[in-house]
């Protein structure tokens, strides 16, 4: 990076951090618990919408999301058919409840409707998938650096902990709002400009209409498959159905979400804010997605690295492949050459409707993208021999790439902050909800009665540091994962479906024990990690199935473990 890079990195991620720190300064003074966690209930729609929005959209979506469509197409998308009618499901049934529990946690209420053991297992299950999901959102940005300078990741990931740690600490659920409108703007700034820029930088003689119709013949454009195969990742059903009972959960379970929202200052309020991103997220995600497509196009006339993540192909230097390594990049640049000459011609002939030209570039492009396909699998198999361990997926470093290499000075300074802002923006928000969960369902717990509310206070910003540093050690083991935007919503999937069961029993399964569903959630589990070892099932089915296995498990049992009525009925009861 140049000079006016770093300062345009630094001023960024300077001004996010110290300004959040004085906007909250003044409020954290003598505050409750209620303004530590909730930020006295006070936000807008419109901060409730960006918190949401910001919370979820991580820098894994900025790094790993244009790189999922380069290598797969566009049909990602697919996984967020279910968020609208999550969002207003959730705004129906979830706000209100919540509101009317006055609860500064999902889980509080479980105690109430159930047991004790229930409501902590439900906590548990979040810690344990929230704080796997933070660590994959602080790693993403580690990759930042060590492609730029050949940076060790652990500093960077250290680096990016102690800030996001420095304003949670200091100002709660506040400090994190404030830190996320200014997040935002940074984000939508830098992506709208990298979007422009990649169209931009497409060859004089291709026009953008040319751009669609290369994208399209490459399969980029595969954005709706409604094949139904449960051993499809990505289809219409899989993401209606698989990703409207995980969004749910997500939305309406996992105390990183239910403490923005419970932070408006009214049901309607909160109702807003949830809608706001039920509507903008599917178009949010297919502009990322269609930013990578267009990516791809950019790099069928302009020959990309055989293989994207350099600090790899490095470590052949010197070593008895290296001459191989050589001969597979000269082989794929020339394959690249002539790839490129048959766009043109295919182009060509899509303007004049020539469809003998047409299909005679199609033939050869299509035993191009073999060939190509071949040499990156020879230079994967080489990378593997020389190092057993090392990651032979590239998806994650696509993005980084273009922007590095292709990109004006001062705008590749605005790309990373970009990047350093997502990281940020969602590890806040993580963070804060881990140290709440922890201190308020089962710190307090242990502890009853023995905890003023200055006490409190000072606990969850103690758990806010340990929560940190647990992230940060958990970060540096997610090098290994693939497409992180893919692992990131695995993690989850492996949980949700079971949280998910446990809030649904408890709203509608009036007779059912909290033993019963808490046997249940155990089992369901189980049964969630065995399809993930043992089967090719989508990931996202497992929110269905565990959701579905929850309910059916605990009315099964039931007769085992008898329900006793207790002085608190559940929301649906009343």
């Amino acid at each position: 990076m140049q000079l006016l890079d770093w300062i345009v990195l630094a001023s960024a991620l300077s001004f996010v951090v110290l300004w959040s720190i004085r906007k909250s300064r003044l409020a954290s003074k003598g505050a409750t618990m209620h303004d530590f966690v909730l930020s006295g209930r006070e936000a807008k729609w419109y901060t409730v919408a960006i918190s949401v929005m910001a919370t979820q959209a991580s820098a894994i979506t900025f790094i790993s999301l244009p790189g999922q469509a380069y290598m797969d197409g566009m049909r990602f998308v697919q996984s967020y058919l279910g968020l609208p009618l999550a969002m207003v499901l959730l705004c129906v049934v979830a706000i209100p409840m919540y509101h009317r529990l006055n609860v500064l946690t999902a889980y509080e209420f479980l105690e109430k409707r159930f047991d004790l053991k229930t409501r902590t297992l439900a906590a548990s299950l979040f810690l344990v998938q929230r704080s796997l999901a933070a660590a994959i959102s602080i790693y993403a940005p580690s990759i930042v650096l060590s492609i730029i300078m050949g940076w060790h990741v652990s500093y960077v990931i250290f680096v990016i902990g102690i800030l996001v740690v420095l304003y949670t600490t200091s100002g709660g659920t506040r400090a994190v709002s404030w830190a996320q409108s200014y997040q935002m703007a940074i984000i939508t700034l830098g992506m709208v400009s990298v979007g422009f820029l990649v169209v931009w930088s497409l060859p004089h003689d291709i026009s953008f209409s040319d751009a669609l119709h290369v994208a399209a013949f490459s399969g980029k454009f595969n954005a709706v498959d409604f094949t139904f195969d449960l051993n499809n990742k990505y289809t219409f059903w899989s993401g209606l159905l698989g990703g409207l009972f995980l969004q749910l959960s997500y939305f309406g379970t996992d105390q990183s979400q239910v403490q923005r929202y419970l932070s408006g200052e009214s049901v309607t309020q909160s109702r807003l804010g949830l809608l706001f991103n039920g509507m903008m997220k599917i178009p949010m995600q297919f502009g990322i997605l269609f930013i990578g497509a267009m990516m791809f196009v950019f790099y069928q006339f302009s020959t990309p690295p055989i293989f994207f993540n350099q600090s790899e192909t490095a470590k052949l230097a010197g070593t008895r492949y290296e001459a191989e390594y050589k001969h597979l990049s000269g082989e794929y640049e020339q394959e690249s050459a002539k790839r490129a000459k048959a766009l043109r011609t295919y182009t060509q002939a899509v303007r004049t409707g020539d469809n003998a030209s047409k299909e005679a570039a199609s033939a050869h492009l299509e035993a191009s993208a073999q060939t190509l396909t071949t040499l990156k699998s020879k230079v994967r198999v080489l990378l593997e021999k020389n190092d057993p361990k090392a990651v032979t997926n590239d998806t994650n470093y696509i993005f980084l790439t273009f922007v590095i290499n292709h990109l004006p000075v001062g705008l590749v300074g605005l790309l990373i902050a970009v990047v350093f802002s997502a990281s940020m923006s969602s590890a806040a928000s993580e963070i804060n909800a881990l140290a709440s969960t922890t201190v308020i369902d089962i710190y307090k717990r242990i502890f009853q009665g023995s905890l003023t509310e200055a006490r409190s206070v000072w606990v969850t910003r103690l758990a806010t540091v340990a929560w940190g540093a647990i992230i940060v050690g958990f970060a540096q083991f997610m090098g290994s994962l693939g497409s992180l935007i893919e692992a990131v919503n695995k993690v989850g999937s492996l949980f949700y479906g079971a949280i998910l069961g446990i809030f649904l029993a408890a709203f509608y399964l009036k007779r059912t024990s909290g033993t019963a569903v808490f046997v249940a959630a155990l089992i369901t589990e189980a049964v969630i990690f065995c399809l993930n070892t043992f089967t090719e099932i989508g990931f996202l089915w497992y929110n269905l199935i565990g959701c579905v296995l929850v309910l059916a498990l605990a009315l099964a049992v039931s007769p085992l473990f008898p329900f006793v009525p207790q002085n608190e009925q559940s929301p649906a009861e009343k």
